[in-house]
């Protein structure tokens, strides 16, 4: 018979284990300002198929900023086991100056780690009363834009780099012409918010400007949640928004959750994953899955990064670098 003591020592041993095994991982994915609502519903569905699938239990938090700011704090040690940011040149950072990631984390996963797409359109008030339909109609006199700043907003650079290609492509267009209608654009901007979702709220709840360039989703969602307030405008030509998503390496291996990051980024590209891109007004990447939500998500001409602009180093050196092109719009701006 075990003596009092050490009967409570293997009692106390076993509740220690029990509790230890039962405990929930802690998880965090850090993304950009206008997915919280895309996170919320896969943290639901992916937490329910990992416990099926492994018996653990997955605390779930999530961290939502401008993307470039998001990027900047994981460097800074925010303790991220993914990151889904909106630019691959947020994701190129890290790797480059924390080492938390390899050079190559686009060649984890498919489509270059980007398992759903968006595009960016314009969100006016009912009624259209600006009797805005393209590009151009954002720089008549009196029209009101709100858009994010892109020194810290991903979306604000797609913003940005969509208007540029449409200008350029016009009959004439060039990239100096692009340059000064861009700047016209910024000219009559009334609101720099930090993120997307900031200008969103600018826009939507507090009433300003005549109209919000914004990602395709934040303009489903502002239609949705307000009903009868808003109409969605989509241009003939605008820009293949592909935001990525990658693993944390270091920092999911040091907390032991290096498989759970990869299920849970992987659970994207399924089709379970893909039919809840595409519930949260994202373009999944799945073609079946996108032609059955093909009434929602209307076709236009989309160009890319790399074909437009030479890719996201190239563009994040000319356009968004200290001293580069939108700097010298600003600048240009404040003098007249």
């Amino acid at each position: 018979m075990y003596a009092p003591k050490l009967k409570i020592a293997l009692l106390t041993a076993l509740v220690s284990v029990s509790s230890f095994s039962f405990a929930a991982k802690d998880f965090l994915n850090v993304s950009y300002d206008p997915t919280r609502e895309l996170y919320d519903d896969v943290n639901k569905q992916f937490g329910n198929y990992w416990k099926k699938r492994t018996g653990e239990e997955v605390n779930f938090r999530q961290s939502h900023g401008g993307s470039g700011k998001q990027a900047r704090a994981v460097i800074d040690g925010l303790d991220a086991d993914v990151v889904t940011l909106a630019l691959a040149a947020d994701i190129d950072v890290i790797a480059e100056k924390a080492k938390l990631l390899p050079p190559n984390w686009q060649k984890k996963l498919p489509q270059n780690a980007t398992p759903y797409t968006s595009t960016i359109v314009f969100l006016v008030r009912k009624g259209n009363p600006k009797q805005i339909k393209d590009w151009g109609d954002l720089v008549k006199p009196g029209v009101e834009i709100i858009t994010p700043n892109p020194k810290t907003s991903g979306g604000a650079r797609w913003n940005y780099l969509a208007a540029w290609a449409w200008a350029k492509h016009r009959n004439g267009g060039n990239d100096a012409k692009a340059q000064e209608f861009v700047r016209q654009i910024y000219k009559q901007t009334k609101v720099l918010d930090s993120g997307a979702r900031g200008s969103t709220t600018t826009f939507a709840e507090r009433g300003i400007g005549d109209v919000l360039l914004a990602w395709e989703n934040e303009a489903f969602l502002a239609v949705r949640e307000q009903p009868g307030k808003f109409e969605i405008v989509t241009p003939t030509l605008s820009i293949l928004a592909e935001p990525p998503v990658a693993i944390v390496e270091k920092n999911a291996a040091k907390k032991g959750n290096l498989n759970l990051a990869k299920g849970y980024l992987n659970f994207l590209y399924s089709p379970h994953g893909q039919e809840i891109v595409a519930r949260n007004y994202y373009r999944p990447r799945n073609a079946a899955v996108l032609k059955k939500y093909s009434n929602t998500f209307k076709p236009l001409k989309l160009v890319t990064i790399n074909q437009e602009f030479g890719g996201w180093a190239k563009v994040q050196k000319i356009h968004f670098e200290t001293g580069g092109i939108f700097d010298q719009i600003v600048k240009a701006n404040s003098a007249r």
